[in-house]
């Protein structure tokens, strides 16, 4: 037996180490993996620079809300507050900030599902 040879290992002709450890490919496996998380974040600053309006009581009440969650504006119809039922108004307002922040939830995993879909990672893991 040569030197540094063991009985039963042959090298693999024509096969480099490289190749053999997966080499070859980690750096493109790196380079999409550094546009996967360019993309992400680009879509992330554009999420939040997105406004999102929503309103409860037939209009009553209008919010709007930007995608990082932050309160722009809140527009109260003067017609729907009654000194006699404070909690009516407070119930619609809660309900319009709230729906603001289920939409804005919502296409943020949207918009990352699609970003990621080919990824092949399980749902809700970004």
């Amino acid at each position: 037996m040569g030197k540094g040879m063991r009985a039963g290992k042959k090298k693999s002709p024509g096969v480099s180490q490289k190749k053999m450890m997966g080499g070859g490919g980690q750096a493109q496996q790196m380079a999409a993996l550094n546009a996967m998380q360019q993309k992400m974040g680009d879509l992330q600053d554009e999420l939040n620079a997105k406004e999102f309006e929503t309103s409860a009581g037939g209009g009553a009440v209008t919010v709007k809300m930007n995608g990082q969650k932050e309160l722009l504006s809140l527009n109260i119809d003067p017609d729907v507050m009654d000194p006699e039922d404070p909690e009516m108004l407070q119930d619609l307002i809660i309900v319009a900030i709230n729906e603001a922040i289920r939409q804005i939830e919502e296409t943020s995993s949207r918009e990352m599902e699609s970003l990621t879909a080919g990824l092949g990672l399980p749902p809700g893991l970004l």
